[in-house]
Order: C-alpha cells, then structure tokens, then sequence
C-alpha cells in the first residue's frame, strides 16, 4: 500500500513538471517569436526616424555656405565700421530666414562676436554677443565648417547649429551661422505617441517626443564629459550631472530599460554620422509579454486536458482487466455506474431544461420592458395634442352653438390637423424608439417648426394666462433635422416653460432665435422659480420628474435630447437674470449633399 501512495506520488511530481515544462517552452518560444518581431518594429521605425532627421539637417546644411558667398556679407566683414552695409546685411539675413524657415541666421567676425543676425531687432537678439567658446565657431575657422546642437546661451532655446567659414582675398574674414528648430521632429513624434529620442555623441538625449527623456544621459557620465560640457556652455542651466540615466548599463545594441513606472521596454538605437547622434526608439514589452503568458497558460491547460485523457484511459483500461479478473464484482460496479450515469442524465436534462425557461422568461421580460418604455412615451407625446384637440372640440361646440359657420369649420380643420399631427408623432415616435437612425437630416424652417409648436400649447397657455412672445424671423437659415421631431422639442420645452411660469405667478415666457458661427439657437425663456441645483443633475434622466405622481412620465426631457441628438443639436439649461430659466436649443445649419454621378455600364 505504501508503495503504491509512492508510486502515485513521483507519477504525480512527474506530471506537475511536465506540465510546467510544456508551459514554460511554448512561453519561451512565443516570447523569441514576439521579441524578433518586437525588434523587427524598433528597427523600422528607427529607419524612419533617422531619414527624418537626415533630412531635417539637409534641407539647412547648404544655407551658411551660401549665405557666405553674398556680397553684402563679405563686405560687411570686411568693413564692420560701415553701417549701412551692416543695416543691409541684417535685412538680408532677415529675409533668408523668413524664406529658409531656418530659426535663426547670424554673422561673426574673427574674434566670435556677432556683427549681424536675423533677430537684429528683436528681444533676444544675437548683435554684439561673442560666441568664440562655441564648438561650432573653432570648427569652422579650422576647417571651414562646424556642426554643433546647443541650447542657447542668448536665447535659453537649444537648437542646431551649422556654421561655415567665409574667406575673402584667400583668407578668412568671419563665420555665418544657422540655427535650426529640430523641436517639430520632437512634436510630431510625441503628436504619434511614439517614445523615439535623439541622443548626442556624449549620450545625452536633447530631443524626445516623450519629455521625461529629454536632458538625461543614457549611462552616468564620466567628470572630464561635464567638465567640457559646463566649458561648451552646452545645455546651459541644465543639472545633466544630477540627471537620473535612461539605462543601467552600457549597451550599444538594443537592450531593456525601465521606464514609466517599472514598465519595461526594448529600446533601440541607430547612429546618425558625422554628429555621432544616437537615434532611439523605443516599445514597450507588456504586450509581448502578455501574449507570452497568455500562450503559456493555454499550453498548460491543454497538458492538463491531456494528462486528463491520459489518465482517464488509464483507469479505463484497468476497468477492463478487472473485468477479466473479477467478471462477478465488475458487472455490478457497471450497473451502479450506469444507474448514476443515468440520473446524471436525468440531472442534466432536467437543468437543461430549467435554463431554457428562464431564458425565455427572460426573453420576454426584455421584450415587456422595451413595450413598456415604448407605450409610455406614445403616451407622453400624444396627450400634449390630445389636450389641444379637447380644447378645439370644445371651441368648435360653443361656435356651432352660436352658428358661427366659420369658426366651426376652422376649428374643426384645426383638429383634423391635431389628429392627423398625432398620427405622425405616433409614427415617428415608434420609428424613434425602434430605430436609432432617423435616415438622413431634411431641410427644415424653424419659423414654421415654432409656429406649429405654438399652435399647440396655445390653449394650454391661455389656461394659464401665460403669454409666450415669439421673436423669430421667417427668413432664417434652413436647419438640418426633422419637422416633426423639432416640433415635439419646441413642444415639450414651451409646456415646461408655460407651467413654471404659471407656477411663480408670471405670464411671460419669450422666444429668440439668433444666427451663430456654430449653426442657429433658439432659446425658450420662462420668468419661473427655476431649477434648484439637485434636479438639474437628473434632469434628462428617464422618468424622473418633479411633478405629482400622474401629471408627468418624466420622459419630456430625455426624448427631447436624444431627439436633437440625432441631428447634431444639443440642449443647455441656464438660469435667467432676474429668475427663471433659459434653455438654448443649437441645431446645425442643412448643408445639401452634392448629386451622385451615376454612371451607365456600355
């Protein structure tokens, strides 16, 4: 017996470990897979980065040159003390710069001072400064032309500096210098979301679309590198010393660095000569690593579904032999299976059975909610009309009473209006709550949406001895929505107005429409209590309403925002000065939708 608890447990060690093996090798082989693909991405877009920055220096490498071979800049070196030719060389520079784009163009005598630039006369300008320490003026009088990125010293803006001798007579008379803004690479990266940076040749990143790179060595840097970097003056007022490294350690290939919180990422760098720069980018790991994991566990539980089967087969076969051995024993372990085998079934079925009907009891549960809300809105939006219809039918009585001829046949015009107007809200509003796109905006006149909605609540209003003024001229720019959907808006929103007003004791409630930028807002302004600042939260809830139980559904609001909504519009309460509330309903301008060629096959 002792054996066997053995014997099952290094059967069980064995299959723990080749469990975790199968696992660990499919992790291993996704995550290789992943990782050359991760390092396939990283060095794309290093290729794409490096052409950017080669040719954002190209397009300005030639311009100190050429600059040089002016006439006017020459003369002016040679004869500092003229000051028209200086005044002429300014404006020249000016106008290469404002042409070029470059950031900034300036000239140098001999000794590194500055005679003309392009910022002569703005804040900040180079005129009378000496640039001397500047690697970029040692360059160019050794050899002609000089290479450096800086931040200024002048302006505390870093920029690239390209500089070229200018030699008059055989001999050198002063350097011209262009200073170019590589600050638009850094935006369009960090405008990409891409975590890409350039380093120089001391390993110092100047430029980064992600701003926690930017000012940071890639490694600590040695004493003798800050020393010349504080003697260049090169990123003047900027601790590079004191800045924490972007890497742990030297690597010159692509490598893993911590970044954002203890995320890592698989940075890669490219450099970029004669500079010596290093282009970086980098991408994030999490991804891979997830896939990784995810693969892993997948390939466990399939060992495990396995070892399972394994397993299973196993006892089956042993059944078998005991079945050789002990016929008598094993045919009543099969009748005890099979009977627990069937009430399994049984079971199974049964349940089955159960979950079919609560799904359907809750098919048709869904199906009584959206009949529900549907119902309750027909309700709300036809008992407004269904009002004015009463009011009409009374009206048209007391005229039929008097023989007044005329007012019965108007009033009775009047109401087949209010019911053919039903029939139309009805049709719309079960399009509306069936369909959430209306079909394309029609062109529609707000005047005549306003003086429909008018029609409406008038009885509503001369029961509450409120009187609404209209200011809204009929010549308005066309709207894009729905005639009769923009009707149950400006409905809903006077009967607010109406009965808030009547409440505070006022008759007054004003409407406006005035053109904007934007499109055209109507405002529907009442003189009533307002609305205190807990309701004004669940104003467009569903069913929420202030009113007694019975006088409203509290689903005016809602509807009437989701029906502008569908239209671009947009509904905002205020408060009124003097009190009340204003509510501004801004609907876009119906611009037609050009004709579509159609083309006839031959």
């Amino acid at each position: 017996m002792r054996g066997e608890i053995q014997r099952h447990f290094w059967l069980a060690l064995l299959a723990v470990f080749a469990i975790a093996g199968v696992a660990l090798g499919f992790w291993w082989l996704t995550y290789v897979r992943q990782m050359g693909g991760l390092e396939r991405q990283v060095e794309d877009r290093l290729t794409l980065n490096v052409r950017a920055v080669e040719s954002e220096i190209e397009r300005f490498r030639y311009l100190p040159g050429v600059i040089g071979q002016d006439g006017r800049v020459v003369d002016m070196l040679q004869h500092p003390e003229a000051l028209a030719g200086m005044a002429e060389t300014n404006a020249y520079l000016q106008a290469v710069r404002e042409m070029s784009g470059a950031d900034e163009i300036y000239v140098l005598n001999l000794s590194g001072e500055t005679l003309a630039a392009s910022n002569w006369n703005e804040p900040g300008s180079f005129v009378g400064h000496n640039y001397a320490f500047r690697p970029y003026f040692e360059n160019a009088m050794a050899s002609g032309s000089g290479r450096f990125y800086a931040v200024g010293v002048t302006t505390g803006k870093p920029g690239y500096f390209l500089s070229s001798r200018v030699d008059a007579g055989g001999r050198p008379v002063g350097v011209v210098v262009a200073k170019v803004d590589m600050a638009p690479l850094a935006s369009a990266w960090a405008a990409a979301g891409e975590m890409s940076a350039i380093a120089d040749e001391n390993g110092i990143v100047f430029l980064s679309g992600d701003p926690g790179w930017m000012y940071r060595p890639l490694q600590a840097l040695p004493g003798d590198t800050v020393q010349l970097l504080k003697v260049q003056r090169r990123y003047d007022g900027i601790d590079i010393a004191g800045a924490a490294p972007l890497t742990p350690a030297a690597d010159a290939g692509a490598a893993s660095l911590i970044l954002n919180a203890g995320e890592r990422h698989l940075l890669g760098r490219r450099t970029v000569e004669p500079d010596g720069w290093q282009v970086l980018s980098a991408l994030s790991l999490e991804p891979m690593e997830r896939e990784a994991r995810l693969i892993g566990g997948l390939a466990a539980s399939v060992a495990v579904l396995a070892l399972g089967a394994l397993v299973f087969f196993n006892q089956r076969r042993q059944i078998v032999r005991l079945k050789l051995d002990q016929n008598a024993v094993l045919e009543r372990r099969v009748a005890e299976r099979t009977q627990a085998l069937a009430h399994e079934v049984e079971e199974r079925r049964r349940a089955e059975m159960e979950l079919r009907a609560t799904q359907e009891n809750l098919i048709h549960a869904a199906k009584l909610a959206a009949l529900g809300r549907m119902s309750a809105a027909i309700v709300h939006e036809v008992s407004q009309p269904l009002s004015a219809l009463d009011n009409t039918l009374a009206a048209a009585d007391l005229h039929a009473q008097r023989e007044a001829r005329d007012e019965v046949h108007r009033n009775l015009g009047n109401a087949r209006n209010l019911l053919r107007r039903m029939q139309r809200t009805v049709k719309h509003l079960r399009t509306f709550s069936s369909r959430r796109d209306p079909g394309p905006p029609e062109a529609v006149n707000v005047a005549g949406v306003i003086e429909a909605a008018l029609d409406i609540v008038a009885p509503q209003a001369r029961n509450d001895a409120v009187h609404v003024q209209a200011d809204v001229a009929p010549d308005l720019p066309l709207v894009a929505g729905n005639a009769v959907r923009l009707e149950q808006v400006f409905i809903n929103l006077l009967l607010n107005a109406i009965e808030a007003t009547a409440s505070a004791g006022h008759n007054q409630v004003q409407i406006a429409a005035q053109l904007g930028e934007a499109g055209l807002t109507v405002e529907v302004g009442d003189t009533g209590p307002g609305i205190p600042e807990g309701v004004r939260e669940r104003l467009f809830e569903p069913f929420f309403t202030t009113k007694s139980t019975g006088e409203s559904l509290g689903l005016g609001l809602s509807i009437t925002r989701t029906l502008l909504e569908e239209f671009g519009g947009s509904l905002r309460f205020e408060p009124r000065i003097g009190g009340g509330t204003i509510v501004s309903v801004a609907l876009p301008l119906y611009q037609a939708q050009p004709a579509r060629k159609v083309v006839e096959a031959v």
